[in-house]
């Protein structure tokens, strides 16, 4: 069964085409890498099928609801770590895993063992009532990660999770979301700019370049289709080795994402 449905999306900003006419699915329980250069289209797809931007056009089915109709019951589907930081530092580790599982309407009487469980699980039980500005970034990416699997997601949202995590952190993130997968059987939606992380964990991969997605595949379907022995050589002779800088556009959302979803009060 396909847990998302992608079909004809566009997104355009006023001139700008920053998602063309892509298609798509991803079945449960499935690993789905969402791989692109920089200003590919890759957060802008992420944020419709999260309810952060509408389509200009094109349809959309997650957990087969619409997110342009069923907003709330689509966000009650999905879990989501952010490229950047999301978490409230003012507040403890413990307060943080509480505020979203409120948001979320884990009732009270689930709340306590599941936030305890979780945190156990990421190795952070511990420092549950230290302030999380004290936190190093692989603590508060594990933090993250914990959070957003409070409500028990059918779908895990991954935005780059891994950046500037130390070799051993993102062995260990990586190692709990492939648990947490088989598990669960959590659909896991992830992009990343480290192509060794797309290749040993995926189950799929959809490179997209300029907007369009140029190919589609296993790891191994790819590398054959392109006659080369890594996914990021097959990477790099498919979208080639020109530096990217991120758009305008991707910029603007954002710092919309933040006032949408919160983060720091400060």
């Amino acid at each position: 069964m396909a847990l998302i449905q992608v079909k004809n999306l566009i997104k355009k900003f006023k001139d700008f085409t920053a998602v063309d006419n892509i298609s798509f699915e991803v079945k449960e329980g499935e690993v789905f890498a969402f791989l692109g250069p920089n200003g590919a289209g890759k957060t802008t797809t992420i944020k419709m099928l999260t309810t952060l931007l509408h389509p200009t056009s094109g349809e959309i089915m997650l957990n087969n609801y619409s997110p342009k109709t069923d907003t709330d019951k689509v966000r009650k589907s999905f879990g989501i770590v952010f490229q950047d930081p999301s978490l409230d530092d003012e507040l403890t580790a413990y307060e943080n895993m509480e505020f979203h599982a409120v948001f979320y309407g884990v009732k009270k009487d689930l709340r306590k063992s599941r936030i305890e469980s979780l945190l156990k699980l990421v190795e952070l039980w511990e420092r549950k009532d230290d302030q999380v500005k004290h936190f190093s970034g692989g603590m508060k990416r594990r933090l993250e990660i914990a959070r957003g699997l409070i409500h028990h997601p059918k779908i895990l949202f991954l935005d780059e999770p891994t950046i500037g995590l130390d070799p051993q952190t993102r062995n260990f993130l990586w190692k709990y979301i492939k648990e947490m997968n088989k598990k669960e059987k959590m659909t896991v939606f992830l992009t990343t700019h480290y192509m060794e992380e797309a290749e040993k964990i995926s189950d799929r991969v959809a490179i997209i370049d300029h907007g369009k997605i140029i190919t589609m595949g296993t790891p191994a379907e790819i590398k054959k289709k392109t006659r080369t022995n890594s996914l990021e050589d097959a990477f790099l002779k498919l979208t080639g080795s020109i530096i990217r800088e991120e758009n305008a556009s991707t910029k603007d959302q954002m710092r919309m994402r933040r006032r949408v979803w919160g983060g720091s009060r400060r």
